[in-house]
């Protein structure tokens, strides 16, 4: 019963990390490309800063990841 709801578990946080994932880097990209169109001498700037921040949001994922490995080996 534990190694099913420890599956159970793992499914669902891996799942959540990416659904939030894909809406923060949804929001990153969208309100970086809206930022470039209104000033375009400053889109290098905010294509680095873009990238930094894409690394982030994608760590969640990663996260989530070992989280759900840890919660499968037990």
């Amino acid at each position: 019963m534990t190694g099913s709801l420890a599956a159970l578990g793992a499914g669902i946080a891996a799942g959540l990390a990416a659904v939030g994932a894909a809406i923060g880097n949804g929001n990153l990209f969208s309100k970086t490309v809206e930022g470039m169109a209104r000033n375009p001498e400053a889109s290098g700037e905010l294509r680095s800063t873009m990238f930094i921040a894409f690394a982030l949001v994608e760590a969640l994922p990663l996260l989530a990841w070992v989280l759900a490995f840890l919660l499968m080996s037990k």
